[in-house]
Order: structure tokens, then sequence, then C-alpha cells
């Protein structure tokens, strides 16, 4: 018999809705329950290294595919490429 993946029924952490996934391959975020933030996350938006016991305290929350794409679409907005210059040729005249 084939290896089947099974499909289970859960709420996106970051919409609530509910989303069908197959738990090897959904997209899971490590949140921080005490304070919801994900791990490593300040109040102000910055990253930073995480305490052990924030660490510890961690939960792995599921992330539906809408939302995923969301936020590629933000951190593109937030961190646009670098413009690309063309390179200095000196002109022998």
């Amino acid at each position: 018999m084939e290896d089947e993946q099974i499909t289970t029924i859960g709420r996106c952490h970051m919409c609530k809705r509910t989303f069908s996934f197959t738990p090897a391959s959904v997209m899971t975020i490590m949140m921080d329950p005490e304070t919801n933030l994900p791990l490593g996350m300040t109040v102000s938006g910055a990253f930073r290294e995480p305490a052990p016991e924030v660490t510890a305290r961690s939960v792995k929350e599921h992330i539906c595919s809408d939302c995923v794409k969301r936020a590629e679409r933000l951190r593109e907005l937030m961190d646009p490429p670098a413009p690309q210059f063309g390179t200095w040729q000196r002109g022998d005249s």
C-alpha cells in the first residue's frame, strides 16, 4: 500500500479560517503563547535572539497558504530589492 498523507482540518493562526492541510507539508510558525508574537519578534517588530524560557514555551501554529502568500507580498513591499545600476565604462576618445 502506498504511503498516503492524511488530510487534516485545522484553523489558521493568522486569519482564523478553517482549512484542510497535510501535516507534513503545511507552513508552521513558532509562536510564544504568552505574548502571541512569533518566536524572536519584539513588540516593535524587530527581531532578536529569543531567551531560552521563551523557546521552551513556544508552540507550532499552522498557517494557511493564503496567509503565507500575503506575508511574502508584504516582505517584498517592506524590503524591496536594491536597485541595479549598470557598470561604468570608460570611453576612449
